[in-house]
Parts: C-alpha cells; structure tokens; sequence
C-alpha cells in the first residue's frame, strides 16, 4: 500500500505518460467519431508513440484500451464502431497506461461541440468534486475526510454520488487497496501515510444515484437516464500534502483544505 521513493519515482513516470495521452486527446475534434476509432487512436498513441502499455486492454477479460462512458452511461462504456460521438455530447474517457512495471489511472469528461448548459455545470461541478477531495489528502488525514468533502460539494449543487463504485490503491496492480469512496464520514477510515497512492474518481449524477448495468455485463448506466459526468486522478500521499501524479500540464489543481 505505501510505495517506496523508488517506486514513486517510477510511478510519476506513468502518470506524465498517462497525462500526455489526454493531451493528445485535447487537441481532437471528437464529434462524428466513433468510440471504437478513439480506442484506436489512444492504443496506438500509447503502444507506439509512448512505447507504455495500456493496462486496461486484457483486464479482467476487457478488450480494450479505455472506457467511453456517453452522456448518462456512469462508467464502463465499451468502444464500438457503431456508437457515435455527437455534438452536444458528454463523454468521460477513463484511461489507463503501464510502464515499467507500474499503473497510471485517470479520466476527463469531454464536452464535445455545442454543450448544453445543465450538462457544462455538471461537469464543471463534478470536476470540481474530485479536486475537494484531492484537496483532503495528507499525512494524518482519513479516507473519510476525501468521500465527505466530495458529497458534500456535489449534493450542495443538487447533483447525486454514485456509491457503488469508488476510487482505488495503485501501483504494480490496477486495483488495490485502500477502497476510496466517494462518500463518508470525517475522520473515519483509514489513517492516510505518506507514499499512499490511490485515485479520486467521483461521479457526479444529474438526477438520482441509482444505477444499473446493462446486458454486456459491464457499461454502467443511471437508473432514470439522466446525465453523469466523471473526473479522476491518480495521488500520492506526500510528507506535507498531496501529489497529483497525472496532473496535465493545462490544469490549476483547485485544491481546498478543511480546517
């Protein structure tokens, strides 16, 4: 669960890496792509210009490089040739890369083309959430600290959290622990320690929190077919704070502490 100095070094290797890939993806004009051909394109990106490795592709039985979660699919969207990005869409793109033995996660909400203002706002408000909880991480802090601060912002602009999925230990594995909910209670849970890296990964629904996963056994969809938006990144535990390892080269970490 705590990585060494070494291993943190190789693991900011991974998360400029990973960076990168979304910066790459900035640039594109998604509209009138299909899910399947951005897939493409972010293997390519990473097998070859990166020589990295996506770790998504192959695990846990997933044929591919990244999750394309569309307007009120929550999470696990699965490319497909078929499914086409349109203007006005939202799209949560959630990547993965491993080099050199360690894992990178992270994913952005994409507004593509003429976005609705209710669909800006709750990107805006769910990007938002992942920073307030970015924003309790250091030494002596609790898991607890990070799910209240992201709830709490998210329900005080009306939106809901989604419970059944949650933030995750990274580092030679994908998924390891600590659990790091999107909802809880300060100073419950576990105790953070410096060299702790996990991911924040909340997602924000428009209308209720329920949801529901469809018949491929992995795209997860909101039970009222209303808009969900996603944001993550991947953390360390630093001696006095917090280190976004994936952080992009465009972004001001909107970090805010409690007292």
């Amino acid at each position: 669960m705590v990585k060494t100095p070494d291993e943190l070094a190789l693991m900011r290797v991974s998360g400029k890496l990973l960076a990168s890939v979304f910066e790459m993806l900035d640039g594109l004009d998604l509209t009138g792509m299909s899910t399947m051909q951005v897939n493409d394109l972010v293997d390519r990106f990473i097998s070859v210009d990166l020589a990295a490795r996506p770790a998504s592709k192959g695990q846990y039985g997933f044929q591919y490089v990244l999750n394309c979660s569309i307007n009120h699919v929550v999470c696990h969207g699965v490319p497909d040739p078929d499914d086409i990005i349109r203007d006005g869409d939202i799209i949560n793109l959630d990547i993965t890369l491993e080099k050199n033995g360690f894992i990178a996660d992270s994913s952005k909400t994409y507004l593509v083309g003429d976005v609705p203002p209710a669909a800006r706002r709750l990107a805006r408000v769910a990007q938002e959430a992942m920073w307030k909880g970015i924003g309790q991480v250091r030494p002596g802090a609790y898991l607890g600290d990070i799910g209240f601060a992201i709830e709490r912002h998210a329900k005080k602009n009306g939106y809901s959290v989604v419970r059944e999925y949650c933030g995750h230990g990274i580092g030679r594995e994908m998924h390891e622990e600590p659990q790091v909910l999107n909802y809880g209670r300060p100073g419950t849970g576990l105790k953070l320690r410096e060299g702790m890296v996990f991911t924040i990964e909340p997602m924000v629904n428009q209308g209720t929190r329920k949801v529901t996963t469809a018949r491929d056994g992995w795209t997860v969809v909101t039970n009222d077919r209303k808009l969900s938006a996603q944001f993550e990144h991947t953390v360390a535990v630093t001696g006095n704070g917090v280190e976004v390892l994936t952080l992009r080269r465009d972004e001001t970490p909107m970090l805010e502490r409690r007292g």
